[in-house]
């Protein structure tokens, strides 16, 4: 599949209402989940640890919700991507918590921006790069046609994208050192020799600890951001909490917790078909956990 044929598809898609889009996403959503039976298990198996001890009822009305969202989270993206900046950027109907940005911009040390699989993380990120220059680190497709679209939706305004080699952590390094922003999957799985096994909602999940070592090279600030999709297409809300690390505790834990609470607040919009437990190849899992290898 060439690119130009992919970029025409996303552009046919975008010119669709975000509503419209929000309620076929929905469909494709219980459509991956009746025809998958590995995906529709996996969401199960990790909606089901944080949701322990619900009745059977709960679980259901959760579960479907978060069948639909994952859906709208994926047709979304034609929109977010390949409408005009200002179009996009506008869908963000409030933002709460801005004014630790302003705070954070104000001791001029640069900070993160830590951006989980919640919400509709594309749009933070552009909504952050029409107010300032941001540098994003990013995992490359596989597959280079979605590449150039991922690329060409995201470098707008001032964000900048760094891959997740050696190059591109420098990147994030030298953007802290000129006072800039920069944005992290927090939840997203390192490679080897780049993470740590940490708890996350109770099962050990492999984590980054890249956020460890840029706040302690840097003394950035941090901060928790997602953008929460609201009903009916009607946009989005962006909410931002600072995070404060105790001194002399494991950072990645500490995020890990944070990213728990936050999940929490916004559960039916997490991502929790993602295989976020996964070993990563040629890291050893860790003892007495039996995990799945990829």
């Amino acid at each position: 599949m060439g690119s130009s044929f992919v970029v025409w598809l996303f552009d046919l898609a975008a010119r669709l209402p975000l509503r419209a889009l929000h309620r076929l996403g929905a469909i494709l959503g219980w459509a991956t989940y009746r025809l998958s039976g590995r995906y529709a298990a996996r969401l199960r198996e990790n909606l089901g640890r944080e949701w322990q001890g619900r009745s059977p009822a709960e679980f259901r009305k959760m579960l479907n919700a978060c069948i639909a969202e994952a859906g709208k989270g994926l047709l979304e993206l034609p929109w977010v991507w390949r409408r005009p900046l200002q179009q996009v950027t506008a869908s963000v109907r409030a933002c709460h918590g801005w004014e630790h940005v302003d705070a954070a911009i104000a001791r001029g040390k640069g900070f993160l921006f830590l951006t989980p699989h919640l919400g509709c993380f594309e749009i933070s990120a552009l909504y952050a790069a029409q107010r300032m220059p941001i540098t994003v680190l990013y995992r490359p497709p596989k597959l280079a046609w979605l590449e150039q679209v991922m690329r060409g939706g995201r470098e707008r305004g001032q964000l900048h994208l760094a891959r997740t080699d050696v190059s591109g952590v420098r990147a994030l390094y030298r953007a802290l050192k000129r006072g800039e922003a920069i944005g992290l999957l927090p939840d997203q799985v390192p490679g080897k020799g780049e993470g740590e096994w940490v708890d996350f909602f109770g099962r050990p999940a492999y984590t980054m600890t890249l956020v460890g070592r840029l706040v302690e090279a840097s003394n950035a600030a941090v901060l928790m951001a997602y953008a929460e999709r609201l009903p009916e297409g009607r946009g989005y809300v962006i909410r931002i909490k600072p995070l404060q690390f105790v001194p002399g505790q494991n950072i990645a834990r500490q995020v890990n917790a944070a990213l728990e609470e936050t999940v929490r607040a916004c559960p039916e919009q997490y991502l929790w078909s993602y295989n976020r437990y996964k070993v990563p190849r040629g890291v050893e899992p860790p003892a007495a956990t039996s995990m799945e290898k990829v």
